[in-house]
C-alpha cells in the first residue's frame, strides 16, 4: 500500500511545476471484500485494491480535472500536465474557486478494519433466515461487502483532510415463484458499520422480502381516480431527489429552471415538513466529512417546518449567482418520525395505494410526473387488499408536498437515509382499465 502522504506530495509538486496557480486533488486507495452468492449458493468471495487519483487545476480563471488510477510518479506528472491542458482549453470564468483554508483534520469513521468470520456468518445466517422465513423468494443474486477507503485531500490554500473508514454492504435482488405465478424483481440493500443484529431486520429488508411474497397476490384496479398514496422509504427518497434536483439543485438553480427560484424563506411545503441534510447524524454510515471544494461538512435544512431554507449549491454556484453554498454536499437525507403509527396511517386511508417503488420519466421542470407504481399495493377502508398491476400514478412534485396527509411515527434507515412513510393526497391512479383520451 502506498503512503498516501507521500503520494499528495507528489501530486502538489507536479501541479505546480505544471503550472497551476490554485489546486486541489485527493488521493484514495479502497479494499474491498466480497462475497458472491447466486441462487442460494456461495459462488465468489474475492479481495479487490483500488486507487484513485483526482486533479483540479485552475490557472488565469480557467479550470482543468482529471483523474486516474495510478501513483507512480510518471504517471502523476504526466496526469498534471493533462489537467493543465484541459484547463488552457476551457473557458476563463471569475466563479471558479476552492475553499479558504480550512482546520486541518482527521477522520475515523465506520468499521475501518472487517471481522470477516463474523461477517460470513451474518451472510450466512442472511441466507437461511430468507430460505425459512419466505420460501417462496427466490434470491438471484446476493452481493456483500466490506469496503475500507482510505483518503487524503489537500488544496493550495493550505487544507489537508484524511479519512479512515469502512462499512459493510448488502445488495439483495430477488423474485417470489408460486407454481406459474412470478413477481418482478425486487432490489433492497443496507449499509452498516456492526455487525451486532442480524442483517434481516435492518433497513427494509424484511419487509421487502415479505412484500415480495405478497406480490404474487394481485388486484385489479379499476378505473381512473384520484386517491391517497404512501410513500415507503425507499420510494420517498427517490421523489424527494427528484423535487430536490429539480428545484434546488446546481442546474435548476444556474438555468433558472426551478419554480422555487424566488421562494427562499417562502412556504413550498407542508408546514409539517422538515427536509434535512445530516451526514454527521448518527444513523447515516460513513456520512460526508467534507465537501469536494474543500469545505468542513455542516449539517443543515432544505426545508423546515415546511419553508425553504437554501439551495442545494455547490461553491461555483454560488458564487456564479450570488446565493448562499449548501453546507455540505451529500444526500444524506433526514425527515424524523411524525405522530402517527404506520397501521394508522394505512388504517386511515379510504382508496389509494402503499408505492414500494416508482417507475418513470424524469420528472418535468416544473415537477409533473407519471410512471407505472412497482412493488406498490392497493389500499381500500382501511386495509391492504392485494398488489397491484399496471397501475399508474401522476401527479406533481410540488404540489404533493402541499398535500401531506400524515407522517409515521416509524422511521427506517438503510444507511444513507433516515425516512418515514408519508401519505400524501390529491394522486391519479389509473388502473389497466382507465379509459384512454382520445387523440
Amino acid at each position: 500500500m502506498e503512503d498516501l502522504k507521500l503520494v499528495a506530495s507528489r501530486v502538489g509538486d507536479a501541479l505546480a511545476k505544471a503550472g497551476a496557480q490554485k489546486a486541489q486533488y485527493s488521493v484514495t486507495q479502497k479494499e474491498t471484500h466480497e462475497f458472491n452468492v447466486d441462487g442460494g449458493e456461495f459462488s465468489l468471495f474475492r479481495t479487490l485494491f483500488d486507487n484513485s487519483l483526482n486533479m483540479t487545476a485552475f490557472h488565469d480563471g480557467k479550470k482543468g480535472t482529471i483523474a486516474i488510477n495510478k501513483f507512480d510518479a510518471a504517471a502523476v506528472a504526466e496526469a498534471a500536465e493533462n489537467c493543465m491542458k484541459s484547463a488552457e482549453a476551457g473557458l476563463a470564468d471569475p466563479a471558479y474557486d476552492i475553499a479558504p483554508k480550512q482546520e486541518n483534520a482527521v477522520f475515523r469513521d465506520g468499521a475501518y478494519e472487517p471481522d470477516i468470520d463474523k461477517f460470513f456468518d451474518r451472510t450466512r445466517e442472511l441466507m437461511s433466515q430468507i430460505k425459512e422465513r419466505h420460501p417462496k423468494v427466490l434470491m438471484e443474486q446476493m452481493v456483500v461487502q466490506h469496503i475500507k477507503y482510505h483518503s487524503l485531500y489537500r488544496n493550495t490554500n493550505g487544507t489537508e483532510f484524511e479519512t479512515f473508514e469502512g462499512l459493510y454492504y448488502i445488495s439483495l435482488m430477488f423474485s417470489a415463484h408460486e407454481g406459474d405465478s412470478t413477481t418482478s424483481f425486487f432490489s433492497s440493500g443496507i449499509q452498516t458499520t456492526s455487525l451486532d443484529r442480524p442483517f434481516i431486520e435492518l433497513g427494509c429488508l424484511e419487509k421487502d422480502l415479505s412484500d415480495a411474497e405478497a406480490s404474487l397476490t394481485t388486484v385489479p384496479v379499476e378505473g381512473k381516480f384520484e386517491g391517497t398514496v404512501i410513500l415507503t422509504p425507499n420510494s420517498l427518497r427517490d421523489f424527494l431527489y427528484s423535487a430536490l434536483g429539480n428545484f434546488t439543485s446546481n442546474n435548476a438553480i444556474l438555468e433558472k429552471t426551478s419554480i422555487w427560484l424566488d421562494k427562499l424563506g417562502e412556504q413550498v411545503a407542508d408546514p409539517r415538513i422538515t427536509i434535512s441534510v445530516k451526514p454527521s447524524d448518527a444513523r447515516i454510515v460513513c456520512g460526508e466529512r467534507y465537501t469536494g471544494d474543500g469545505f468542513l461538512s455542516e449539517d443543515y435544512d432544505v426545508i423546515k417546518d415546511g419553508v425553504l431554507q437554501s439551495f442545494m449549491l455547490n461553491l461555483y454556484t454560488a458564487n456564479k449567482t450570488g446565493r448562499e453554498r449548501a453546507k455540505n454536499s451529500s444526500y444524506s437525507l433526514v425527515i424524523e418520525g411524525g405522530d402517527t403509527p404506520y397501521e394508522k396511517l394505512v388504517g386511515g386511508i379510504k382508496k389509494g395505494i402503499l408505492v414500494g417503488r416508482f417507475s418513470g420519466g424524469q420528472p418535468s421542470n416544473n415537477g409533473d410526473f407519471s410512471g407505472v407504481a412497482k412493488n406498490s399495493f392497493l389500499i381500500e377502508d382501511g386495509k391492504i387488499s392485494g398488489a397491484v398491476n399496471e397501475t399508474m400514478i401522476s401527479g406533481n412534485l410540488a404540489d404533493l408536498l402541499h398535500h401531506l396527509t400524515a407522517i409515521s411515527a416509524e422511521t427506517v434507515t438503510e444507511g444513507s437515509c433516515v425516512l418515514p412513510y408519508m401519505a400524501f393526497d390529491g394522486i391519479v391512479i389509473s388502473g389497466k382499465q382507465a379509459e384512454q383520451p382520445e387523440g
